[in-house]
C-alpha cells in the first residue's frame, strides 16, 4: 500500500491534487485543509495517503498529517460515512476540534460539515466518543487530560474554565480549550489571556 508521497505539487482542484513523484503524477483526493498546506504549484510537498479500493473504483486519498489520516480511517468505520463525507468533515473541522466534539458529545459541531445532518452527526459522536481519547494528540484520554491539567493549575485556569462555561460551552470542552491555551501561553498566563486564546480553540 502507498502510505506516503514526497514530490512536487503539479496541479490542484477543489478536492484533489496531483503530486509528481519522479515523473509519475499521483492523483490524490484531499480535504480543503490538506490542500491548503501543500503550497504553490511546483513546490516540494509530502502527503500521507490511504488507498481505497471498491468494486468499481480505486482512489488515493491524501492527508497533511498521519493524525488526519487516522481520523479518516476512524470516521470511515461509521455507517453512513464514506470517503466523501469523511473528507467533508475533515475539511470543516481540525482533528483537534473533531476529537473534542466526539469526546465532549457535541454532534452540533460535527454537523457543521457539508452533507452531515443531525442524525449522522449524532451517530458519529456516539460511536467515536470512547475512541477519541486514544487518538493522536489526546492528552490523558478523552477529555480527562485537559480537565486534570486545569484542575492542577487552578487559579486563573479554573476561572477561565468557569468563564467559558458561563458562555455556554460544555465543561469538558471548556477545560480542554483552557488546557491548550495554558500550554500555548505558559503557566503564568493571566485569566483574560487564557479566556481569549481558549475561546478561539473552543469555537474553532
Amino acid at each position: 500500500m502507498i502510505a506516503k508521497l514526497t514530490g512536487k505539487l503539479d496541479e490542484t482542484g477543489d478536492d484533489w491534487a496531483v503530486i509528481d513523484v519522479g515523473g509519475v503524477g499521483y492523483l490524490v483526493h484531499c480535504s480543503t485543509k490538506t490542500l491548503a498546506t501543500l503550497g504553490e504549484r511546483g513546490e516540494g510537498c509530502t502527503i500521507f495517503t490511504q488507498l481505497q479500493v471498491s468494486e468499481n473504483d480505486m482512489r488515493l486519498l491524501g492527508f497533511a498529517s498521519a493524525e488526519e489520516r487516522d481520523w479518516f480511517r476512524l470516521l470511515d468505520t461509521v455507517q453512513g460515512v464514506g470517503s466523501k463525507v469523511a473528507l467533508a468533515i475533515l475539511s470543516a473541522l481540525s482533528t483537534g476540534e473533531l476529537r473534542d466534539a466526539c469526546a465532549g458529545s457535541d454532534p452540533a459541531t460535527v454537523a457543521r460539515a457539508q452533507g452531515v445532518g443531525p442524525k449522522l452527526a449524532g451517530r458519529i459522536v456516539n460511536e467515536l466518543k470512547d475512541k477519541a481519547g486514544a487518538m493522536p494528540g489526546a492528552a490523558g484520554g478523552a477529555m480527562g487530560g485537559g480537565v486534570a491539567a486545569v484542575s492542577a493549575a487552578g487559579g486563573a485556569s479554573a476561572d477561565a474554565v468557569s468563564a467559558l462555561q458561563n458562555l455556554g460551552f460544555k465543561p469538558a470542552v471548556a477545560a480542554q480549550a483552557v488546557a491548550r491555551a495554558q500550554e500555548e501561553l505558559g503557566p503564568d498566563a493571566a485569566e483574560g489571556d487564557l479566556i481569549r486564546v481558549a475561546l478561539k480553540r473552543a469555537a474553532g
